[in-house]
């Protein structure tokens, strides 16, 4: 996938640092500000009916089975139910991972946030970047930002087409930065 180098921020882990120093310096006009985050079709609402579905189609087949005598079988229903639960459950969890891009005239910055909420930075100067996405565009293929012999893989868990389209709305930000 490319060296996942560019140039280090360091950490904020305090915000109200960051928005001191904020306050300090002019601000920049911010051209554009994307949070990019991984796709979810099913909400928590849509989970909590269908968990409630499968609860139900398994209480049922569960007293159908111990009426026949046939109680070990309720058991492995009951863990193969818990089991779709939990699995669903770590599937939401790694929604909360996300990766901002920001760019302003003189720097673009991407902050990737992991599930742990640990945050990852880089800057790159906006004049000497270029946004690659080889064709053709696949569930595999990455979208790198390259500058100066680095290179940064973003947007992994997105689809190929909303790579694509993110590319496409970059490009045309750092091609308005350039002039």
């Amino acid at each position: 996938m490319g060296n996942e180098q560019g140039t280090p921020l360091p950490l904020d882990r305090d915000d109200t640092a960051v928005q001191e120093s904020s306050v300090t310096a002019p601000a920049e006009a911010v051209l554009l500000d994307a949070v990019l985050t991984p796709y979810r079709s099913l909400p928590p609402a849509g989970f909590a009916i269908l968990m409630t579905a499968i609860g139900a189609v398994g209480f049922f087949a569960g007293i159908a089975f111990l009426t026949i005598g046939a109680w070990p079988i309720t058991g492995f229903g009951a863990i193969e139910i818990g089991l779709f639960y939990l699995l669903f459950r770590l599937n939401y969890r790694s929604a909360r991972q996300f990766e901002r891009i920001r760019l302003t005239p003189s720097l673009l910055t991407v902050e990737r946030h992991d599930l742990k909420g640990r945050v990852q930075r880089w800057s790159f100067q906006p004049y000497w970047l270029k946004v690659q996405l080889d064709e053709p565009i696949e569930s595999d293929t990455p979208l790198l930002l390259r500058s100066h012999g680095n290179a940064l893989a973003i947007g992994r868990f997105l689809s190929p087409a909303e790579r694509l389209d993110f590319a496409n709305a970059l490009k045309a930000a750092l091609v308005s930065v350039r002039r």
